[in-house]
């Protein structure tokens, strides 16, 4: 199948990312990369210079919605992505509402509590749609334990599922670019496998 192919068959379909820091930034743009047509992307947060070394994100955008600043980055991409950012916190609530018709998610919270809120909502009041969450992104280096898992018909993790952030071993740009650059091309490979 040739790119154009991939591309065209991949503008079809609705993703949406749950987050907009180092896994959802990151994964968003390969997502636009490959070709999604429709990105929709929650989160409450504004960039700030410490985001810098992972999420992304440029010095300038400093102080804007991290959804504003990513939907612009998006487009200056390729701006036939169409981008539906929502500025707000997620919860059991309004999940539904904001990722209603999208074909799969990306979960990219940093916050255990909200990765298990999100799968919660998303399994309970949205049966069938593909979820996939990130966990256990810190550090450097053992590039050989992250990996994707199966959990279910509709739940997948992909990370080394143990080493959690911590002031000792914060998050760092190679292994949550690797993370979030699985979680975008396990959701190719679902999109692919869809009419």
């Amino acid at each position: 199948m040739k790119i154009a192919e991939i591309e065209k068959h991949l503008g079809k379909f609705r993703v949406g990312v749950a987050g907009a820091g180092g896994l959802g930034s990151n994964c968003a743009i390969c997502l636009a990369r490959a070709g999604v047509g429709t990105l929709v992307i929650a989160d409450f947060d504004v960039v700030e210079i410490s985001n810098l070394s992972r999420q992304y994100y440029f010095s300038d955008q400093t102080g804007r919605p991290k959804v504003i600043a990513l939907q612009q980055n998006i487009n200056r991409i390729n701006p036939d992505i169409r981008v539906i950012p929502y500025q707000v916190k997620l919860d059991a609530g309004n999940i539904p509402v904001i990722f209603k018709g999208c074909n799969l998610i990306v979960e990219a919270f940093d916050r255990a509590d909200m990765k298990e809120m999100l799968i919660d909502t998303v399994q309970r009041e949205m049966p069938g749609v593909a979820l996939i969450v990130g966990s256990g992104i810190a550090g450097w280096g053992k590039s050989e334990d992250i990996k994707c898992r199966k959990i279910d018909d509709s739940l997948y993790i992909c990370g080394d599922e143990t080493l959690e952030t911590s002031e000792e071993l914060p998050p760092v740009a190679p292994r949550v670019s690797m993370v979030a650059s699985m979680q975008a091309n396990l959701a190719v490979e679902l999109l692919m496998k869809m009419n």
